[in-house]
């Protein structure tokens, strides 16, 4: 009979543990397979410890974000919101300056046709007064597109004769027209730009009239139209003189139609002797061809 085989002895391994508090040393012997074991489950730990921390950064990543993101929204639906306010405020405010607009024409066209006979403001003297400058025909006004402060169409008789004498029905200066109102070439820096008034060139000194009745807001110096003079007409209609040599009115006199506020120059960003004349209804520029006559 065969010789039975004895299995193979297990190995094993001393572990050997010194203490630093005493001189005792322990060993314990350890199976190779416990070893082994052992080094799996150690490696699986330090795996799964690694995923974890690598999901946890993860996880703080995405956090940052949605909170970026989160904070985004927050501000876009604030800037949503206003928006929304400013477009209730501009339709509830371009329905006054169509208004506004509306019962300007009826006054311009009174003013300039005497001969039906409509209730007209006070006019100064007619020395002085500007029978008109040679310029293509009148433009209806540009569209108003932005939010106003017109005071509405006037009702009662009085106020209906002060918007007319307020109306800028007159040519400012006696001369040459040499830009119109809208986009040109810029003859200072040659681009295309918008025009916000007329430029009538004319001798310097010669006289500025006031257009309508008004106050002064403003008269000084500006680095682009030099000396500038400024004056309410009331009923949101502002009217503006650039260019200016001299100026002979001052902030809160009050100017009749017609009155001499200013003369002819050639000051601040000026190719010329020549007067940049403007007309604004609430704050909207506007052609000022369209106020007077032809």
């Amino acid at each position: 009979m065969e010789e039975q085989r004895k299995p193979a002895p297990t190995q094993l391994y001393t572990v050997i543990v010194v203490s630093d508090h005493s001189q005792a040393v322990r060993k314990f012997r350890v199976p190779r397979p416990w070893l082994r074991r052992g080094a799996w489950i150690g490696g699986g730990a330090v795996l799964l410890g690694l995923a974890a921390l690598l999901h946890y950064f993860s996880l703080l990543g995405s956090a940052a974000e949605n909170r970026v993101l989160k904070e985004e929204n927050a501000q876009l639906r604030s800037q949503i919101l206003l928006v929304q306010e400013k477009v209730a405020h501009i339709s509830g405010t371009l329905e006054r300056v169509e208004r506004f607009d509306a019962k300007l024409r009826t006054a311009v066209t009174q003013l300039q046709d005497p001969g039906k006979n409509q209730p007209q403001g006070p006019v100064a003297p007619a020395t002085g007064t500007l029978a008109g400058v040679p310029g293509p025909a009148p433009q209806p006004p540009v569209p108003a597109a932005a939010p106003a402060t017109a005071a509405g169409p006037p009702g009662g008789a009085g106020e209906e004769r002060s918007f007319l004498a307020s109306t800028p029905s007159l040519w400012p200066t006696r001369g040459w027209l040499t830009s119109g109102f809208g986009v040109r070439l810029d003859p200072a820096s040659a681009e295309s730009s918008m025009h916000r008034g007329l430029d009538i060139a004319a001798p310097s000194g010669a006289p500025v009239l006031a257009p309508a009745d008004g106050t002064v807001l403003y008269a000084g110096v500006d680095d682009a139209y030099g000396k500038v003079l400024v004056i309410d007409h009331g009923f949101g209609v502002v009217t503006r003189y650039g260019h200016l040599q001299e100026i002979f009115v001052a902030p809160g006199d009050r100017v009749k139609r017609g009155a001499r506020i200013a003369a002819v120059g050639n000051t601040g960003r000026s190719t010329g002797p020549h007067l940049h004349y403007e007309v604004r209804v609430a704050g909207i520029p506007e052609n000022p061809r369209w106020f007077l006559p032809e």
